[in-house]
């Protein structure tokens, strides 16, 4: 029995889905999303190890140069200000936040020289993503387990003053589309303050308006990326971290409701897709 008829069918069928719902054009577009990522990271793997032979943060130009095509696919557009911050060649803690597995676009989009990430334990055993996030040299931590993490954190504390690395962590440790930022975490902070490296916030606005998996639409649109002035932690001490953490938790979130501009009233946000943090 012939297969082709079959296929070109299904493959016209899935097309007139994908044109006449959005549904199916969102899941379409994610599962592209997916299929690149896996694809890009295979690619980059291979150019990695003829490059650099092995782990190193100097591959996190290739797969810098590899993810900001994604852009192009996507009709997506970054709008970046303040980015000779992030220029120095002194180490620091960069932290941002966390919206979508579309993170990555807007972070390899300004990533700088000699950045790691530290990243889940999880993600280091998702075939060619995971071989390319260690080839990067992304720290990986296991969060369920505090000792090892605290650990893991050390080494880095010592690793990013010795060879002069930025690392970028995500205060609030887990994707957040609430349209507000969640609490952040003290992980970030106390890192900074061990190596006493000054902390760069970076805000990306929200995504909602071209980006909102609860009504499945993935459509193109611009992202307002905001990096903010370093704050020191010269001369701070564990007892400083909340404060610190305070600091930087209020910088980021009026930064995220100005560029995204989400309406407030006291503070708090308002609208459909606006939850205050708990």
């Amino acid at each position: 029995m012939e297969l082709w008829p079959w296929v070109t069918s299904a493959l016209l069928l899935l097309l007139l889905l994908v044109q006449l719902s959005r549904t199916a054009r969102f899941y379409a577009k994610i599962s592209l999303y997916c299929a690149l990522c896996f694809s890009a990271s295979a690619v980059a793997a291979v150019v990695c190890l003829l490059r650099h032979g092995g782990r190193t943060v100097n591959n996190m130009s290739i797969i810098s140069w590899f993810v900001r095509t994604f852009k192009y696919v996507y009709g997506l557009r970054f709008s970046v200000k303040g980015l000779e911050k992030l220029e120095g060649d002194q180490p620091c803690v960069i932290i941002s936040n966390h919206q979508s597995i579309l993170d990555m676009m807007g972070l390899m989009e300004i990533l700088p020289k000699r950045c790691v990430q530290i990243a889940k334990r999880e993600l280091m055993f998702m075939g060619p993503v995971g071989l390319i996030m260690y080839l990067g040299g992304v720290f990986f931590i296991n969060r369920q387990r505090s000792s090892t993490a605290m650990s893991v954190m050390a080494e880095v504390g010592q690793r990013m003053v010795s060879e002069n690395l930025k690392v970028w962590i995500y205060p609030e440790g887990t994707r957040n589309d609430n349209g507000d930022l969640l609490p952040f975490k003290k992980g970030a902070f106390y890192l900074a303050v061990q190596a006493q490296v000054p902390i760069i916030p970076v805000v990306y606005s929200a995504f909602s308006s071209f980006y909102d998996p609860k009504k499945k639409l993935f459509t193109s649109g611009t992202i307002k990326v905001e990096v903010l002035d370093a704050i020191p932690t010269s001369g701070l001490t564990v007892a400083d971290v909340s404060k610190l953490m305070d600091t930087c938790h209020q910088a980021m979130r009026t930064t995220f409701f100005h560029i995204s501009q989400i309406p407030q009233e006291n503070g708090t946000p308002v609208g459909p897709r606006a939850h205050p943090v708990e």
